[in-house]
């Protein structure tokens, strides 16, 4: 039997599906994901991120560096998977106006509504509705979600940003509480 060879387009395309079906299983809502490709175009690697990837690595690329991008994205969903089984480290959900987020259970809602988030989002809305009214810069915003260990391109920020407004606003079509303060970063709404 002949294999078939699935041209390039068409591999980043399965990726992305497969994305998209993972962050739509209630299994595997939260699994990790890091997109692993040779597409180094900037609107590629929103897509990616967009589809839901907590991180996107371009070929050629270190193995030490996908090794600590792999482990530190999962330090980040084993803290939270701990947090939410230790009953210790139960923290009160963090509760802003019509925002709930509830860490131990990777929780959120917005006016009652669930709205599933993967962990990096979860970390970035987290990071920002701590301190409302206070800016976040976008390195700021990478050190929350992706620890200091790691380097990320700074759009990659700005990609997730773009994706949790698109859920909240599928709950509410008037959310606008994570404000952009162009040249600056991001904040959440204070009141």
């Amino acid at each position: 039997m002949k294999s078939k060879r699935i041209r390039p387009g068409c591999q980043l395309h399965i990726g992305l599906v497969v994305v998209q079906r993972l962050r739509t299983s209630e299994r595997h809502r939260t699994t990790p994901v890091i997109m692993l490709t040779a597409e180094t175009e900037l609107n590629t690697k929103v897509k990616g991120l967009d589809a839901g990837a907590d991180d996107y690595i371009t070929k050629p690329f270190s193995q030490r560096l996908l090794l600590e991008r792999i482990r530190t994205i999962l330090r980040r969903h084993e803290k939270l998977a701990a947090n939410s089984n230790d009953p210790e480290a139960v923290a009160p959900p963090l509760v802003r106006g019509d925002l709930i987020l509830d860490a131990n259970r990777h929780l959120c809602s917005w006016k009652g509504a669930t709205i599933d988030l993967t962990v990096t989002e979860f970390l970035i809305v987290q990071a920002l509705a701590a301190r409302p009214g206070h800016v976040k810069s976008r390195d700021q915003l990478m050190d929350a979600a992706y620890g200091e260990s790691i380097y990320v391109d700074d759009r990659t920020i700005d990609s997730h940003i773009k994706r949790l407004r698109k859920k909240f606003k599928a709950s509410d079509d008037e959310f606008s509480e994570i404000e952009t303060l162009y040249g600056i970063g991001y904040r959440y709404r204070d009141g």
